[in-house]
């Protein structure tokens, strides 16, 4: 197990004006996340208010990809899954780095996969996080990024579990955490889907309780 971040870059990039989204009169937060957790339209190509404001394919996961490949040497012919991969993009960046690459990937959000990249649509399936639809030990590399904070805690464990299981080999995830008050209140006053808050140190008590053996990395709100 170890600490690398792959996301920071990305995340860093967008400017959020926290109080503005806490108190919006037309999606003010409770409004917001009613909408976003329906994981619809609204979430992925809605309003910018309730989340994305319009997801589409920008290649901006290509050198999260490119990063990943070359650290855990992925090569032609091996499996990677995405659990929680949206429209696909970052899984389908894993075939552009590496042609001849198996991707997979699962998420909740039935429009999501509908609106997937369509080059490879057909790889993605509708379900959920804590009860992975694969054999054990199907993939060389499996991914979660910023998902498994969505969940309650009883899935939490269910799901840590599962990427345990369906991995052969390597394991990578990303999830919200704090490690201030002030990190804390921005994290609270941005989300609209986290269920699971946790700092760091707890968030590696559930990797332990669960039995997840894999790397991971945080991303703090500023």
């Amino acid at each position: 197990m170890e600490y690398i971040d792959f996301l920071s870059a990305i995340h860093n990039s967008t400017k959020r004006d926290y109080l503005a989204r806490v108190n919006d009169p037309d999606f003010p937060k409770p409004l917001a996340a009613k909408l976003a957790k329906q994981w619809g339209y609204d979430y992925w190509d809605g309003d910018r208010r309730i989340n994305y404001g319009g997801y589409s394919y920008d290649g901006r996961w290509a050198k999260v990809a490119a990063a990943m490949v070359d650290h855990y040497g992925i090569k032609p012919g091996d499996r990677v899954l995405d659990v929680g991969c949206g429209k696909g993009f970052l899984i389908y960046d894993f075939t552009q780095v590496v042609p001849g690459v198996e991707p997979f990937g699962i998420d909740i959000s039935e429009y999501a996969i509908a609106n997937a990249k369509e080059e490879i649509r057909d790889r993605l399936r509708v379900g959920s996080a804590n009860c992975l639809p694969y054999d054990d030990d199907s993939f060389d590399l499996v991914i979660s990024i910023n998902t498994l904070h969505n969940l309650h805690c009883h899935d939490l464990h269910k799901a840590l579990s599962e990427m345990e299981r369906v991995s052969r080999k390597n394991k990578y995830l990303c999830v919200e955490s704090y490690r201030t008050e002030e990190e804390k209140t921005n994290l609270l006053y941005w989300q609209v889907t986290c269920e699971a808050f946790n700092t760091p140190e707890e968030w590696r008590w559930w990797f332990d309780i669960s039995g997840y053996s894999g790397d991971y990395s945080f991303i703090y709100f500023e």
